[in-house]
């Protein structure tokens, strides 16, 4: 069986991240699930962005074995593995390092919706994982920060806020495919530092009424959405 052409989306979307400034020597890993083979495609584990290749992308199953590959995976594999288990639509996961939305994530606050270019893209704001638990950090490391990132959604929908921050770590985006993720973390930085600089300026400022946070996201993700073309 060839994975040839996952392989290449997903080499492309990491490369993607190098492109637009989001990752820093091996700071980040793009993956995507073709779920008709049962296979997860994913950078591999400290290889440096100027080093990759197509063919060093690894391809795991979704228990985390090697399909096929000569190098280890991403150590956030069973994070990724557990997000495509959970959430069976997202077919992309990004996690990147990225300066000002991990700010955010080290600072352990979610970002608030303060204006309408974020309420254009999440519903809201955007949720920050607690700080793991000992419990959870002595266990499965990497498969309970998947388990944590999910706990955030038990009343939101995921496709309603397509990223994340976990609280003294970073962030991860998702999407339909590896492409839309990276486009996801793209989109979580520039919002991250619009915030920033917000917070900064008008450290009392209220997030956006919810009249206009309605109003941008419904007009693009709304089942009447008139946004860009048809």
């Amino acid at each position: 069986m060839s994975y040839t052409e996952l392989k290449r989306e997903v080499y492309e979307a990491n490369m993607e991240l190098d492109k637009r400034d989001l990752v820093t020597y091996t700071f980040g890993n793009v993956s995507q699930i073709d779920r008709q083979k049962g296979v997860v495609a994913i950078k591999p584990s400290g290889v440096p962005y100027e080093d990759l290749k197509a063919d060093d992308i690894v391809i795991v199953d979704l228990e985390n074995n090697i399909v096929e590959g000569k190098l280890n995976p991403s150590s956030d594999t069973k994070t990724h593995t557990y997000l495509y288990r959970t959430w069976e639509n997202i077919g992309g996961v990004t996690h990147t390092h990225s300066t000002y939305a991990t700010a955010w994530a080290q600072a352990q606050i979610a970002i608030p919706c303060l204006g309408t270019t974020q309420a254009d893209y999440v519903y809201g704001e955007i949720p920050c994982a607690p700080v793991m638990s000992d419990e959870r950090i002595k266990g499965d490391y990497e498969d309970e920060t998947g388990a944590q990132i999910v706990d955030c959604f038990q009343d939101r929908d995921p496709n309603e806020s397509p990223m994340i921050i976990v609280a003294g770590h970073a962030p991860f985006t998702w999407g339909k495919d590896a492409a839309k993720s990276v486009y996801h973390a793209v989109l979580l930085e520039e919002i991250a530092k619009m915030a920033y600089l917000t917070k900064t300026l008008a450290p009392g400022i209220a997030p956006l009424k919810q009249g206009l946070v309605d109003k941008h996201y419904l007009r693009k993700h709304g089942k009447d959405a008139y946004y860009g073309q048809k």
